[in-house]
């Protein structure tokens, strides 16, 4: 079975495994573990930031940052497509207390003027405008980027309004290479970057929250009231570690897997129209004649997985288990 139904699926290799079992362990709550540490002062020093938190998961990460920024009752100017408002369990009223400003572009792409816009005057009617958070790449944008100058231009709207910006960069090093741009500037526009370890980079577990000294040592308290203190936890840190020495440039080989089922899916008669396809994620609308589980149902049969994405839209996403002849036989399938 070829599965494309997310990147979050690989395997870890023999390498990587072999890492995780050679790791030398410790207690990370105490801040023993040299594995976790090793983890995070390399995340950090990937993006020019002072500090790094090792979670288990991207919703970990990114719940914690809005915790630190945000107080009961203030507001986060966000994409009504953006995970942290569609996919963490209505997370930022349930573990910060806070609301949300929806803006409303279908690529999950926000522009400077979008957030000028939606922050809120000082009145006393009205939440305090408290944080904004992008998601570079945006999955329910079908992966598509932001370009460095767009997130530079609402950087310097957030710093002329005293907001914190946010990055739910659970798939940035996919944005970084395509637009072959470099994490160190990175660290200099945003307060606090999200970075998953376990899609394209090819983990079996974690994310890193990146920011200031300051701001990791709440973060770090937020941790352990979340539950999220682990102990031996190099073990799975190593993985991590193994992911950005060597799994970083190897994503521009998703790229072009997906761009070659994105050509095949164009001329596929069962589908109508496929989005802007950019990184590792395709995602594209079926025919009015068919529902999506119809399509998918019919792939399956054919040996290929892939997700519902909405009404009639489907998901594929390609990642370091999907090879060139995996793509030949997809673009195959798909003509039937």
């Amino acid at each position: 079975m070829i599965d494309l139904r997310s990147d979050t699926l690989t395997l870890p290799s023999e390498a990587m495994q072999q890492m995780m079992l050679d790791a030398q362990l410790g207690d990370d709550v105490f801040g023993e573990d040299p594995t976790v540490n090793l983890l995070e002062k390399k995340a950090a020093e990937l993006f020019g930031m002072e500090s790094a938190l090792y979670c288990s998961s991207g919703t970990m990460t990114n719940q914690i940052a809005i915790n630190i920024h945000v107080s009961p009752g203030d507001e986060v100017i966000c994409s009504r497509e953006s995970h942290i408002y569609n996919y963490e369990g209505g997370g930022i009223a349930k573990n910060s207390g806070a609301s949300v400003r929806l803006v409303e572009r279908s690529s999950g792409i926000l522009t400077a003027d979008d957030v000028i816009k939606n922050i809120n005057e000082d009145d006393v009617h009205c939440p305090k405008t408290a944080l904004v958070a992008l998601e570079n790449t945006s999955n329910r944008g079908g992966g598509v980027c932001y370009s460095f100058d767009q997130m530079a231009e609402i950087a310097h709207v957030c710093k002329q309004a005293n907001i914190p910006l946010h990055l739910d960069g659970a798939r940035v090093f996919n944005a970084i290479v395509a637009n072959s741009e470099n994490p160190l500037d990175y660290g200099n526009i945003f307060d606090s970057i999200s970075v998953c370890l376990s899609k394209g980079l090819g983990a079996p577990v974690g994310s890193v929250l990146i920011g200031k000294k300051s701001f990791i040592h709440q973060a770090r308290r937020a941790r352990k009231a979340f539950g999220g203190g682990m102990r031996q936890a190099g073990i799975i840190a190593a993985g991590g570690l193994y992911a950005l020495e060597n799994n970083i440039t190897r994503l521009k080989d998703d790229h072009r897997r997906a761009a070659e089922i994105a050509v095949a899916l164009e001329s596929c008669s069962w589908v109508k129209s496929v989005v802007k396809q950019q990184t590792n994620i395709v995602v594209f609308h079926v025919v009015d004649s068919i529902t999506n589980l119809d399509f998918i149902k019919r792939l399956e049969e054919s040996g290929i997985k892939c997700i519902p994405f909405g009404p009639g839209r489907v998901r594929m996403v390609t990642h370091l288990d999907i090879s060139d002849d995996d793509v030949a036989v997809i673009s195959d399938k798909l003509q039937f």
